[in-house]
């Protein structure tokens, strides 16, 4: 029979979960200060202990040192209780992570995609999820669940992955149903962007912050908008794919989704940052689009700063940072109008080649030309914020699901 709310197995749930939360955020913790924090009293705090214990959920780690009196045993939550896994999926690469329960990272793997056979996706998947579980000295079947994020999205209603058209393979509308029949756990599925901005919001920029929109610039342009401390994704999933955004300063680019790109995309992507440095007679490296434009604004960065070597007054390269920072601000003065968010994070790795340079000059220009004025701040969370993200979506539910003591 199912539990009601105030129930003494209810209660012990809740008070349960308390202490794992705690355990989670501080680290090893005795009984004593698990009382504390929790306003339980030592005897109820023992059983809560023991009963965790025996649930597998908790470890004795060692004692307490360097206080007055007899050491205390510590408690930490058992890493061993349950593992998730993430992929970052790219044009290039799948990036693959695991973690245990407490978050730690405990296996990585990454399967390089250029030039294989385009149809071989799920195969990609498993061996990106074998890879990160083998070097974590695991198998797949101890994976709880696996987060996938990918560009685009998955629509609800059909299935199929929309708005990716430049990743080849993965646009089988039987897709889904090969990788659930293939691998033994859960799986779920999102925007690389949305989990990007799921770790600002849990480990970031964005913490705190129940309604902000993150800007994410590395292969293209894009963005996550949470409104109310929920990413908003839209009908189709759809929401935040801004690079198809009509903007001022580019021709109307009309079949958006058969050319896989829009008239923000082309005014701020990758791409235009090597197009305005030519314009301006700068040498523009050899590389992908994404390694081109980080180059250059890197080097613009370090001469805004008076770093580097090259700092002139008025340089090429100061024109092009200001130059590349208007055009941003002209996309974003859309998002303000629309969504009036509290902040606005900056993101990948085109945009942190501008470093403070670039922010102050969008935080300028977005003063300019929208009414409201969210505060524009980098994102904090560095490596990879997709991975982070999707491993921290997959410790959430995983969490939810092993810590309920009541099943």
């Amino acid at each position: 029979m199912a539990a009601t709310p105030g129930t003494p197995r209810v209660l012990r749930a809740m008070n349960d979960r308390t202490a794992l939360d705690l355990l989670l955020e501080h680290g090893p913790l005795s009984r004593t200060r698990i009382g504390k924090l929790t306003g339980l009293s030592k005897p109820t705090a023992s059983q809560l202990l023991a009963r965790l214990e025996a649930a597998g959920l908790v470890v004795a780690t060692g004692t307490s040192e360097g206080r007055p009196g007899p050491n205390a045993q510590l408690y930490a939550v058992n890493p061993a209780a349950a593992h998730v896994a993430a992929l970052d999926v790219t044009p290039g690469h799948v990036r693959a992570a695991v973690a245990d329960i407490t978050g730690r990272t405990v296996g990585s793997y990454e399967l390089r995609t250029e030039g294989r056979q385009a149809g071989s996706a799920v195969r990609h998947v498993v061996d990106a999820v074998d890879g990160a579980a083998g070097a974590a000295g695991l198998g797949r079947e101890a994976l709880h669940r696996v987060v996938i994020g990918t560009p685009g999205a998955f629509d609800p209603g059909t299935g199929r992955l929309r708005y990716a058209s430049h990743l080849p393979g993965w646009h089988s509308p039987a897709l889904l149903d090969e990788l659930a029949a293939t691998l033994p756990m859960p799986l779920e599925y999102d925007n690389d962007v949305n989990l990007a901005a799921v770790a600002e919001q849990r480990l970031g920029a964005a913490r705190g912050h129940d309604d902000f929109a993150l800007l994410w610039n590395e292969e293209g342009i894009g963005a996550a908008i949470v409104i109310g401390g929920r990413l908003h994704r839209g009908w189709t999933g759809g929401a935040g794919e801004v690079g198809f955004l009509p903007v001022p300063g580019t021709p109307l680019v009309r079949q958006v989704a058969r050319a896989n790109a829009g008239g923000f995309q082309e005014l701020a992507g990758p791409e235009a940052v090597a197009v305005l440095a030519r314009e301006l007679g700068l040498a523009v490296p050899d590389g992908t689009p994404q390694e081109t434009a980080q180059s250059l604004l890197s080097r613009a960065a370090e001469a805004a700063a008076g770093s580097g070597p090259d700092r002139t007054p008025d340089s090429a390269l100061e024109e092009l940072l200001r130059r590349y920072a208007t055009r941003l601000a002209v996309g974003l003065a859309s998002l303000v109008a629309v969504l009036d968010p509290e902040l606005l994070v900056l993101s990948g790795g085109v945009l942190a080649a501008g470093g403070e340079p670039l922010r102050a000059l969008v935080q300028a220009e977005l003063a300019d030309l929208a009414v409201p004025r969210p505060r524009l701040v980098a994102g904090a969370v560095q490596g990879r914020p997709v991975l982070c993200g999707a491993l921290e979506s997959a410790l959430a539910t995983t969490r939810d699901e092993v810590f309920d003591t009541t099943r």
